[in-house]
């Protein structure tokens, strides 16, 4: 793979300020496996997602995101750009250095920054399917690798977006304590899938392309991000004691049989709620704070992901 270019679009505030300081250490590997590369560090949100759209214009056969879901989101949308115009694109590398890395987790792509790079550099391509919900904040749509979260997961992360000395998986704890404490009301909800239609009252809803959120919450652990399918959890209306039971479960992914939680799978997903109070996030990204309609949608194999895919790396 020599004959590569390859783009690495570095945001240098994932892993809550740390990714700047991994920038010496991605050159020296890059260096050390003799890898065309030039690396491009972030200025503001969204600058990730243009800097990916141009890249395939710019003669580059591989974009990587370095940094978390976040940066990892914006470079699919910027490829997903790329292609509604019709361009030539590249195949997607990802350098796990953000904070909970759930995407690559679920594209089977190391957490170890070395193994990486190996992977990238091994460069075996698989299709991916790309999620893209309309609605709320994006009436013409965003793009989404791993995943949506809406109701109650999504105020969690909200509140733990909030903590400014604190990441990873004990930000997810204290901003469940908060939100537990607000404890926000369930919309009721109408979601119709592929297999018929649920209405009821609802506290969370994920659609999943990839297996787990939070970076530690196995919200689909038999998601396949290469199926033309999502992966549904939905509970139903839960008081405090029910919510914390149902968390332990996902911590498992054993949800699957609790007496308040549906699974299922579907290519689309709409979402009604006609009172409002629709939550919801999209890769951590927020897409609305009470929307009343959301459609979710499954594209089969839109970009194509560098990945572990034979498993051969931890």
């Amino acid at each position: 793979m020599t004959n590569r270019r390859y783009l690495v679009i570095l945001n240098p505030i994932a892993g809550k300020g740390t990714a700047a300081t991994r920038i010496p250490e991605i050159e020296a590997l890059l260096t050390a496996r003799s890898l065309e590369y030039e690396l491009r560090v972030t200025k503001s949100v969204w600058h990730a997602a243009e800097l990916a759209a141009g890249a395939g214009r710019g003669g580059f056969q591989v974009v990587v995101a370095a940094g978390g879901d976040g940066t990892a989101n914006e470079v699919i949308n910027g490829l997903m750009l790329a292609r509604e115009r019709g361009e030539r694109l590249p195949a997607m590398g990802v350098f796990s250095i953000g904070r909970g890395n759930d995407f690559a987790f679920g594209a089977d792509i190391p957490s170890n920054l070395a193994l990486c790079v190996d992977v990238v550099a091994a460069g075996r391509e698989r299709p991916m399917d790309v999620g893209k919900v309309t609605g709320g904040d994006y009436p013409r749509g965003r793009h989404f690798g791993n995943g949506i979260g809406v109701g109650f997961d999504t105020q969690v992360g909200l509140e733990a977006a909030k903590l400014r000395h604190v990441h990873g998986f004990m930000a997810y704890v204290i901003g469940a304590m908060k939100t537990f404490v607000i404890y926000p009301d369930a919309p009721r909800v109408r979601l119709e899938g592929d297999d018929g239609v649920i209405e009821q009252e609802s506290h969370q809803i994920n659609i999943m392309n990839g297996k787990r959120l939070g970076g530690t919450f196995f919200m689909a652990p038999q998601a396949v991000n290469h199926d033309g399918l999502f992966n549904l959890c939905m509970t139903e209306r839960l008081n405090r004691r029910e919510m914390v039971a149902v968390m332990g479960r996902y911590t498992k992914g054993t949800q699957a049989g609790h007496p308040k939680v549906k699974v299922g799978t579907s290519s689309r997903y709409a979402i009604a709620a006609p009172g409002g109070g629709l939550v919801v996030h999209a890769d951590g990204e927020t897409i609305c704070v009470d929307g009343r309609s959301l459609l979710v949608e499954c594209l089969p194999s839109r970009i194509n992901i560098l990945c572990d895919h034979a498993g051969t790396l931890a």
